[in-house]
């Protein structure tokens, strides 16, 4: 399992801080949840954000757009320190296309579905993609619970890149903590976004270390 937390959940009044933190604690990715008020209802960061922390962090940069078409923003993105961009299905005409343009400039691509997607409509374009994004939320805030037939999907996804023999990594991001984590590793994820588990928690490395130690368990 690598671990991810979301800075939508850190205190933006310190950002490089709490991103040196959960470095520290042993998270494996950043995960950096870029929304533009259209594609979803509501605004967070853009590049400039990204790319002012890109120097006080090693972390791999998961960057999720949450966009309407996606395309037009790539070049900054790369510019701005992205190594992985996630775009959405749902979020432009030609997702295909927009894959192999992220793979062109260096960086590895990834797609997402909203709860209300079929997983099904992924399965033509697992072959583009290092990791598939599934929400197990509505897409836009923070703090909501997991939808447990989200999981459902994982699994047919899981069971979908198997049989394809393809090397590509199942992430899932809302709503995970404690209390699901061992439901959600075992429906077949191998990246775990965690935004108030981690950011909130009073010790990030204990956080961290008790998610590992479900993983284990």
């Amino acid at each position: 399992m690598k671990i991810s937390p979301s800075l939508l959940a850190a205190d933006f009044s310190r950002l490089a801080q709490e991103v040196s933190r959960v470095e520290k604690a042993g998270a494996d990715m950043l995960h950096l949840d870029v929304m533009d008020g259209n594609f979803v209802p509501n605004i967070s960061f853009g590049a400039p954000v990204i790319g002012a922390l890109r120097p006080h962090s090693k972390l791999f940069f998961d960057v999720h757009l949450m966009i309407d078409r996606p395309e037009r923003y790539l070049a900054g993105f790369v510019k701005a320190g992205a190594d992985g961009i996630t775009i959405h299905f749902e979020s432009t005409k030609d997702p295909a296309a927009v894959l192999r343009t992220i793979r062109e400039m260096g960086i590895s691509p990834a797609i997402s579905v909203s709860p209300d997607t079929p997983v099904e409509v992924l399965y033509p374009l697992l072959p583009l993609v290092d990791m598939v994004l599934i929400m197990t939320v509505y897409p836009g805030f923070g703090g909501q619970k997991l939808i447990p037939d989200t999981l459902k999907k994982i699994s047919a996804l899981r069971a979908e890149i198997d049989r394809l023999g393809l090397p590509v990594s199942i992430q899932a991001d809302g709503g995970i903590g404690l209390g699901n984590l061992r439901d959600v590793l075992d429906s077949g994820v191998d990246v775990v976004v965690a935004g108030s588990a981690v950011f909130g928690a009073p010790d990030p490395t204990e956080a961290i270390n008790r998610m590992r130690a479900i993983e284990h368990s």
